[in-house]
């Protein structure tokens, strides 16, 4: 694992976004070589840059109850790969949090995704992860048609708070979408829970 921990400390070293992070920089991510699922997000929210642990929040509560896993299987980056477009906090904005910056999908996704060696499924969380792996514009179509895309990419909407919203107004989502998931994680990681 010699060459992801280099990567892995590169990337936690990156300043290129500096001045534009209020916040200062602090990139959040997690991968090993043997990573079979990988969880590209949107970027970490400011409870994530305080404690520099991706997805210690109520969002990543709400996904780790989508995918089925616990918190001892999330975290370990022998099976999970943790990937957001923005690798650091953008800010606050108007109504939420900023946009992720576009600097770092360009500058470390390639390199991220080529030292997994078993990657099997990559989850797409959030518009603006689908947008640039599926190059597609409708979230809710992107999610609906989950089985229809490239293989080895799930989509799924952004587990914040507004996803109670959308999934009212979407219950298929529970119905199909959800065992699904948990099926695909299960398979992408090798099997049943021992």
């Amino acid at each position: 694992m010699p060459r992801a921990n280099a990567l892995i400390e590169e990337i936690r070293a990156c300043t290129v976004c500096s001045n534009a992070l209020a916040a200062g920089p602090r990139p959040i991510v997690q991968f090993g070589p043997k990573s079979r699922l990988v969880i590209i997000g949107q970027a970490p929210g400011s409870k994530v840059h305080q404690s520099g642990v991706p997805w210690q929040d109520d969002s990543g509560d709400r996904l780790r109850a989508w995918t089925g896993l616990d918190a001892a299987e999330f975290y370990d980056p022998a099976k999970v790969a943790l990937m957001p477009m923005g690798f650091c906090y953008p800010g606050k904005g108007r109504s939420g949090d900023l946009p992720p910056r576009r600097e770092c999908a360009p500058l470390w996704h390639e390199r991220v995704l080529a030292s997994l060696t078993d990657c099997r499924l990559t989850l797409l969380v959030g518009s603006y992860a689908q947008a640039h792996y599926l190059e597609t514009g409708n979230l809710t179509e992107a999610v609906r048609g989950f089985r229809e895309h490239a293989p080895g990419f799930f989509p799924l909407p952004h587990p914040s708070w507004r996803s109670a919203i959308w999934m009212k107004r979407n219950p298929w989502f529970e119905i199909d979408v959800l065992p699904a998931l948990r099926a695909a994680v299960r398979q992408a990681l090798g099997g049943n829970k021992r």
